[in-house]
Order: C-alpha cells, then structure tokens, then sequence
C-alpha cells in the first residue's frame, strides 16, 4: 500500500501512462503566500499549492474552509491580498481564454438551443467546434433542443461541453456533479475522466465527496482553516474500482476531515 507523499514528491514524481492516454498539454499552477481577505474575514492563509501541467488535482475540506474560494482565485475571478498566482509561469491578471470553469449549476440560457448555448464558449460562436464539443459528451443528436427537456445529466454535459469547446489547457470544476443522483454522478465521472486522460488539460476539482476526489485525482489536497493540511498522491491505477487500496485512501481523508482515529466509527456517507 503506497504511503502518504510529500507536496515536493507529488510534484516532481513522474505520472503514472495509462492506456489512451495523451501528452500533458495542460498549464502549470503556481501560487505562493496567497492571502485572500474579505474586509476583516481572512478566507485563505498564506496557501502554497503547485500543480503540475496535466495533473487532476481534487480539493476537499468542510463547508466554508476556503476551497471554492481557491478555485475563484486560479479562475481569475478573485484577486489575492497578498501573494501571487502564476498560470503557465505567468502572473496571473484576470480571466483568461484558455481557462474554464464548470459549476455545480449548468448555467444554460433557457431561450438558447443546447447547440446554441455551447456555441457561447467557441471563438466567434464556431457552430461546427460547438457540435464536435457535444459529440464528445455524446450529445451531439440533442442539439436542437431545449435546455428545458434535458435530464439534470444532460444539462451539466451541455456545461461540460461549453466548457470543451474552447480546449482549455486548465479546466476548473466547481462541485459539478454535487446536484446529480448517484447512478448519473458516476457516469459523469467516468466521462470527465475520459476526456481528461484523452486531452490532458490540468484539471482542479473541488468536491465535498471524499469517494469522488479519489476515483478521479492524481492527487488530493485537505483546505482547512484556509490552508492546505494535508497533500496526498492517490496510487492507484486507472479505471479505479472500490477495493481495498480505494478505501484505505478513502478512509483515511474521512478521518482527518472528521477528527476521527482509524476504526473509531461508521464509514457511512462519503460527503463532507
């Protein structure tokens, strides 16, 4: 059973090749001493994160620890109070175009076709990128319809698509699939997966569900109390099934985010 690594080892470790899966095209995350305040709130503490180009790196941590507001700074959409951010070795300023986020919410417009609406996220609203981003989320028939008819999975793969089509090399993931039942949040996790391991974007996932940062992550970090407590490679190998190497990761971040000692209690519910 592989052990607990160090950030410096995480980072400069090779990435395990995995079947289909291409180069590492994706941006390099860089942020030192950050400081995120709101007026008297400090939400991040001097935080120090690397995630190298074409990583999966997951953030976990309780309600309110400061971890949406981290994937807000990397996004462009928070500025730090102190500190810096680098996006593929430049100092982050604002939005950039080969930067997307996906939310928990779709976010579609409700008078746009499905096509329509990814077509949003394409330079010049490029109608032929827009239905190749669909094809690859497997929606490609549904482009004529309405967000209106779709299921809540077919929503969040029209924003998942949006989010394709400009080929980003950094893709952040805002709890995209928190609001999905279990048999659609499992499928969704096998299509991100799939077209991370195809596209090799660096991909940042902030989740409540412990279980859903170690199927999909090279790599889970713990925000607590606005700071990274804990940085964890995951070694296991893709596609990743719930065995016994699964639940000893998996067990073991429930219980640092719990305050529970090994063996101390029920294992039950996954979310924190």
């Amino acid at each position: 059973m592989a052990s607990a690594l160090s950030a410096r080892e995480i980072t400069q470790a090779p990435q395990t090749a995995f079947a289909n899966e291409a180069p590492a095209r994706g941006l390099t995350v860089d942020v030192r001493d950050a400081v995120v305040r709101f007026g008297d709130l400090t939400v991040l503490r001097e935080l120090e994160l690397t995630v190298p180009a074409g990583q999966f790196l997951a953030v976990v941590g309780r309600s309110g620890c400061g971890k949406s507001t981290l994937l807000r700074l990397l996004a462009g959409l928070e500025q730090a109070s102190k500190g810096t951010v680098s996006i593929g070795g430049t100092e982050a300023a604002g939005l950039r175009s080969d930067v997307r986020v996906m939310f928990q919410d779709a976010r579609l417009l409700p008078w746009k076709t499905v096509l329509d609406n990814v077509r949003i996220g394409a330079e010049g609203g490029d109608r032929d990128r827009a239905l190749e981003a669909l094809a690859l989320v497997g929606l490609a028939d549904r482009a004529k319809e309405w967000p209106s008819v779709l299921s809540g999975g077919q929503r969040q793969r029209v924003a998942l698509a949006r989010a394709l089509v400009s080929d980003p090399s950094l893709l952040l993931f805002d709890e995209p699939l928190g609001a999905l039942d279990a048999l659609t949040r499992i499928e969704m996790q096998r299509l991100i997966e799939r077209l991370w391991l195809e596209r090799r974007f660096t991909a940042v996932l902030v989740t409540h569900d412990v279980s859903e940062a170690v199927a999909l992550a090279d790599r889970v970090v713990l925000v607590e109390n606005g700071a990274i407590s804990q940085d964890i490679a995951i070694a296991l190998a893709r596609p990743r099934e719930k065995d016994g190497g699964f639940i000893h990761y998996e067990s073991g971040l429930l219980n640092r985010v719990l305050g529970r000692h090994p063996g101390s209690g029920n294992q039950e519910g996954f979310a924190i």
